[in-house]
């Protein structure tokens, strides 16, 4: 329930005073007066280009080098970061890498350079692939400390997995397959047509 569903119910039900309301709801009176007198809070006062003082000087600097870019092959454009540290290391700007980079962010939607907001869908076809991982564990076998691989295989598209702890010579793929082939190894229940191995 929203807050101000809250205090205007339990004013409405218990007949509480603003002061004990805004105690009770761990709010600032004027708040409290808010909620009361509309069931909508206010919207939020976001300021309007607040000025960066310390960003100021730099930014005709800045905007030179992404024009720059323009120009350059994509590999050697510059960064946010490589921008923040630039004005750091060659011009001793004591500039926070944050405003550096909304203010490079901003710049480059204005000159139509692209804006890494990029992902990479995980779209998987049943049955169609796995992800394998070794990893090493120390447990206590017969009273001694024995350090065992251990084997995780997860299907990527149920997100099912499965692991096993063996006395094993490494953690090669080929120590996976040879282990596969024998009778010992537990039969899998995740079936796929191809098991990626992470490194």
């Amino acid at each position: 329930m929203e807050p101000f569903e809250q205090i205007r119910r339990d004013h409405d039900r218990q007949g509480l005073s603003i002061r004990e309301l805004a105690r009770r709801h761990g709010v600032h009176r004027r708040t409290v007066r808010q909620a009361l007198a509309s069931a909508m809070p206010p919207p939020r006062k976001r300021p309007e280009d607040r000025p960066a003082p310390r960003l100021g000087e730099y930014r005709a600097l800045i905007d030179s080098w992404l024009s720059a870019d323009l120009e350059a092959p994509r590999k050697q454009r510059h960064t946010a970061h490589r921008v923040w540290e630039r004005l750091r290391d060659e011009r001793g700007a004591a500039v926070s890498p944050r405003q550096v980079h909304r203010y490079v962010r901003a710049r480059r939607r204005e000159l139509g350079l692209p804006v890494d907001e990029v992902y990479v869908p995980l779209c998987h076809e049943p049955g169609a692939e796995a992800e394998v991982d070794w990893g090493e564990a120390t447990v206590l076998l017969a009273g001694v400390l024995t350090k065992v691989f251990r084997f995780l295989m997860r299907a990527c598209f149920s997100g099912a997995w499965e692991g096993w702890r063996a006395r094993l010579a490494g953690s090669a793929a080929r120590t996976w397959c040879r282990c596969r082939r024998s009778r010992r190894w537990p039969r899998s229940t995740i079936c796929c047509s191809r098991a990626v191995l992470r490194i």
